[in-house]
């Protein structure tokens, strides 16, 4: 069974640009940033047949190529508690199309999604319960708010496992699907 997502991949500039801003916030788990990604779709964990099914309807997808801008950073919380802090992806029209077929394409497939709205974004730290952050958090997001990087191209989106190690998830790419028409 492999753990799998779709996501659009970063380019390298604008991945170390994100980078340069990881640090200020104690027991942060800090997303190395060769993981960095904007996630369409999280899939989960499927048999090797599925995986071929997945990999193969995700290629009937078609679209732009986009001009996505990084603007600002903010945080996820779960009841009161910060989970992850990331980098916010600018509203994009195109984007949305995007997301919409893949969710589509998955939902045919017999894949079932997370009904949250997308909020797309990178994820660039993640807390556990006991990380003593209190005010970094929001000193980070006050010090990062206005921060813009790109715009940047995205010409394909890709198919990734995920595989969990005791320093932190490796992802892969399974498939890529380019973008343009």
């Amino acid at each position: 069974m492999l753990r799998l997502f779709v996501a659009l991949p970063l380019p390298e500039d604008v991945a170390d640009d994100l980078a340069a801003l990881q640090e200020g916030i104690p027991d942060a788990a800090w997303v190395p940033s060769d993981n960095f990604h904007v996630t369409l779709a999280f899939i989960g964990s499927v048999d090797g047949g599925l995986q071929r099914d997945i990999a193969e309807a995700l290629g009937t997808i078609d679209g732009p190529v986009l001009d996505l801008e990084i603007a600002g950073v903010d945080h996820f919380v779960e009841g009161r508690t910060p989970k992850v802090l990331y980098a916010a992806v600018a509203p994009n029209p195109g984007l949305l199309r995007l997301q919409e077929k893949v969710s589509t394409v998955l939902r045919g497939e017999g894949v079932t999604l997370d009904r949250r709205k997308f909020r797309p974004h990178v994820t660039l730290a993640r807390f556990n319960r006991r990380a003593e952050m209190g005010h970094h958090i929001a000193q980070f997001v006050a010090s990062n708010n206005l921060r813009r990087f790109g715009p940047f191209e995205v010409d394909c989106f890709r198919l990734y496992a995920s595989h969990t190690r005791p320093d932190g998830a490796v992802y892969t790419v399974e498939a890529e699907y380019p973008l343009g028409y």
